[in-house]
């Protein structure tokens, strides 16, 4: 058996997006014309899960509550876009969607535990702001046809080992001092360090906000208690499974990776994503580089 839960981090503040994420929580951003959320979501249930959590503070309350109030009015919104099916207009259709409202930012650890008492057996974890995509679509076409297989790569790895997973991404060595970054050996991860400098970086690989955590973490919560740890509770978690059982990985350099909670990554990633978009790649691409010839 897999994991049958997923959960989706959505409680930051989104500094660096700071003033358009006082008023749109970054996870909502549109990538074009489809919230972020959307994608995060369609991965999830590509993966075969039933159960998605979502963990936001109480300010962003309204946003997963507006998940549920598009759920509860499909037919006027199917009226109003008939060419958009049903799936992409209700993302939480056919799922539990549960909310869980984070009370402190006391890192990403801290933030699972609002969920963790709702779960059993192995769940997922994905960043709400990380998007990984493997494909380009508009939104006109269904998405059970997948946009993303992150989560359903990191299901595939856990069923092999029975190990708790991680995705990485490789980014550029000006980069790295930006994530989590890896040491692998024998198809293993080692040491993650922090926000490393380009001397002490290890590899390229980092962590690209996709999780697969096995049931102990509940009790490792209690091990590494937060008012000990604080932000690194998740690493110290991370550690003791790279010193005992094991901590697995998957490589997503298949998928492009793009990030709504940092501004020039996101700008990026809109530019990307219509670039690779058949409804509209020809006509932005005639228009993108009129610009840049002006």
């Amino acid at each position: 058996m897999g994991p049958e839960h997923a959960i989706i981090l959505a409680g930051g503040i989104g500094s660096r997006m700071l003033p358009a994420s006082s008023l749109i929580p970054k996870e909502i951003m549109p990538l074009i014309d489809t919230p972020a959320i959307n994608y995060t979501i369609s991965e999830i249930k590509n993966a075969g899960i039933k159960n998605i959590h979502v963990v936001v503070n109480q300010q962003k309350l309204w946003m997963a509550e507006l998940l549920i109030s598009n759920n509860n009015n499909i037919k006027e919104l199917k009226q109003i876009r008939p060419d958009l099916s049903e799936n992409i207009l209700n993302p939480i259709k056919d799922v539990k969607f549960h909310i869980h409202i984070q009370k402190e930012q006391l890192g990403f650890a801290n933030a699972i535990s609002y969920a963790i008492e709702s779960i059993t057996g192995p769940f997922l974890v994905l960043l709400g702001d990380n998007l990984l995509m493997k494909s380009h679509l508009p939104p006109t076409i269904d998405p059970k046809t997948p946009r993303s297989n992150a989560s359903l790569k990191l299901i595939e790895k856990y069923k092999q080992n029975r190990l708790p997973v991680v995705g990485l991404h490789k980014v550029p060595n000006e980069e790295l001092s930006s994530f989590g970054v890896v040491k692998k050996i024998n198809g293993k991860i080692t040491e993650i360090i922090e926000k490393p400098n380009l001397e002490e970086a290890p590899s390229n690989s980092v962590l690209c906000g996709r999780y697969l955590f096995t049931e102990d973490f509940k009790d490792l919560l209690m091990k590494f208690p937060v008012d000990k740890y604080g932000e690194l509770q998740s690493i110290a978690i991370q550690k003791y499974w790279m010193e005992g059982i094991g901590l697995d990985y998957v490589d997503l350099d298949d998928h492009e990776w793009y990030d709504s909670g940092r501004p020039e990554m996101w700008l990026k990633a809109q530019i990307d994503h219509a670039l690779n978009r058949d409804d509209m790649k020809n006509e932005f691409k005639t228009w993108l580089n009129q610009k840049l010839l002006d």
